[in-house]
């Protein structure tokens, strides 16, 4: 799943060498984290949300055809406040 994610994501950044993908298990199944820089947040989120649902179903679609769960994460690292 985690290669699903990185392909889709870096097709549609401008920086596709920023995109951070981590996988991480869970109880109920794995949880991916999808980090991109804070140029490209918007178009992986898309217009009320659209790219990034589509994104979760594709990935949830092919979990559980493997009979697996997952479910994915956008990441926002926000700078330290001081």
């Amino acid at each position: 799943m985690k290669d699903l994610v990185i392909y889709l994501a870096k097709a549609l950044v401008d920086n596709p060498d920023q995109v951070d993908v981590k996988e991480v298990a869970g109880e109920k199944g794995a949880v991916i984290e999808l980090r991109v820089a804070e140029s490209d947040r918007g178009k992986i989120i898309g217009k009320e949300g659209r790219i990034i649902k589509s994104i979760r179903t594709i990935v949830n679609s092919a979990s559980a055809k493997l009979g697996k769960r997952a479910t994915v994460e956008l990441i926002e690292d926000k700078p330290p406040t001081p």
